[in-house]
């Protein structure tokens, strides 16, 4: 059976930390390398146990990696990966975010296992996180899940969904669309990035989504997190790969972009009927704390 592992770049409270720990130990992950960005992170010392890895991303660390530390945080988490991806044993190894949870319909190393040798990734689809205030506090507070909505052919769709704000999601999603990976270790010239991986130079065929294991995604279902970590999202993350989102929020005051959030973002029943309609919802709840009670990690 494949054994596998998630590497991890993390700056985030040490309860969603634990989290995201407890819940993929508990899906079966044989191991976690939690890379602390912030060296000094308390939540670094929140760890002892034998299936996870805390690494503390100090200027030593990067001095003896390569030289110098990454300025772009995107750059960083890459780095880490392909660090994990050169040095370790497990056949397979994920790279998600802190605020990514997998949700798997079937045994995780079934699936890997019955992968033809030669597909070197398992690409699991991305589903956002709608907000709703009426869910009592699991740390990632969500029940409800938009998929995306890629392309030409997804247009009409897009404009049902989201009426005057469609021009602004392009793929359906705040976030990316692309999704995460599973990446196949040993492989000569192979660099897993972010979304997907190259060897020897050129961008490997991912393949489609997976049917069988999807990626849940906490990107904006806490409003307030949502608002405080905007204007990074504009300048440094994922908005600035969108412009026409990234020029109509910087563009907008704050009672339009409350607006843009509750039409978009918020699980109201008109919302959840659209998106069912277009089979574009999924549904799960993940007791995030209830896992880190069941899931010592110290």
């Amino acid at each position: 059976m494949s054994n596998w592992g998630i590497c991890t770049t993390v700056m985030a409270p040490p309860e969603q930390v634990q989290a995201f720990a407890a819940y993929h130990l508990g899906l079966g992950a044989a191991h976690i390398w939690l890379h602390f960005d912030n060296p000094d992170d308390p939540a670094a010392d929140l760890f002892n146990h034998p299936q996870i890895t805390t690494i503390r991303c100090t200027n030593s660390y990067w001095m003896e990696y390569i030289g110098k530390r990454p300025d772009r945080h995107q750059n960083r988490q890459g780095r880490n990966m392909h660090r994990i991806y050169k040095s370790e044993p497990l056949p397979w190894i994920a790279h998600i975010d802190v605020d990514e949870y997998i949700l798997p319909r079937t045994d995780i190393a079934q699936a890997l296992n019955a992968l033809p040798p030669d597909q070197p990734m398992f690409r699991m689809a991305p589903y956002e996180a709608l907000h709703d205030p009426d869910l009592p506090d699991d740390i990632f507070t969500a029940q409800h899940f938009r998929a995306g909505q890629n392309g030409k052919t997804k247009a009409e769709a897009r404009a049902r969904t989201f009426g005057q704000y469609a021009p602004l999601l392009e793929s359906g999603m705040l976030s990316h669309s692309a999704g995460k990976c599973f990446f196949r270790t040993g492989l000569a010239r192979f660099e897993p990035r972010l979304h997907g991986a190259f060897r020897a130079g050129a961008r490997v065929d991912g393949g489609k989504f997976s049917e069988q294991v999807a990626l849940l995604h906490f990107h904006a279902e806490d409003p307030a997190r949502w608002r405080n970590r905007l204007q990074f999202r504009l300048t440094r993350g994922a908005y600035q790969f969108n412009k026409a989102l990234q020029n109509w929020l910087l563009a907008a005051d704050d009672a339009a972009i409350d607006q843009f959030y509750f039409e978009t973002q918020t699980a109201t029943p008109a919302t959840l009927a659209k998106l069912r309609a277009e089979g574009a919802l999924l549904s799960a709840t993940l007791n995030l704390r209830q896992h880190i009670k069941d899931m010592p990690l110290k």
